[in-house]
């Protein structure tokens, strides 16, 4: 039998934290909060669908903002 590393996580859940570390990014590029960090397939290829709360100015409500990102 094959030994696995216990730190190692199976592709769907590394895709998965790849893309939520891939939203914080892009939240903190936008100057927003990260809202939802979701794996997708577009075109064929993966893609991290990211959703940013961006601050409204001026005291208005905060804006939604849905940025695709290649998974690559």
């Amino acid at each position: 039998m094959p030994v696995v590393a216990p730190d190692q996580a199976s592709p769907i859940v590394l895709a998965a934290s790849d893309c939520y570390a891939i939203g914080q990014q892009v939240a903190q590029q936008n100057g927003g909060t990260l809202a939802k960090a979701s794996q997708s397939t577009r075109g064929g290829q993966p893609v991290c669908v990211i959703v940013v709360l961006v601050p409204g100015k001026d005291g208005q409500r905060p804006r939604r903002s849905e940025i695709v990102v290649p998974q690559n």
